[in-house]
């Protein structure tokens, strides 16, 4: 292809529905990227949880009695 004054300085102009195609895909892959992040994080604070011990149970209290008279 040769270099012209028109293929050099005349930019291809998008139409509108060509933009919105644009916005839209590139949202999507935000979206995406940010929901992987958040499943990742969630996966690893599960997996630290249910690598720890139980806590045991605490011990019942034994009910005190009222003396009446």
């Amino acid at each position: 292809m040769t270099k012209t004054r028109d293929n050099l300085f005349k930019p291809e102009k998008l139409s509108a529905q060509t933009k919105s195609e644009q916005t839209t895909s590139i949202a999507k892959d935000i979206l995406a990227d940010e929901a992987s992040a958040r499943q990742k994080k969630t996966d690893r604070l599960r997996a630290l949880r249910l690598a720890q011990e139980p806590a045991p149970a605490p011990a019942p209290k034994a009910k005190k009695k009222d003396r009446k008279g």
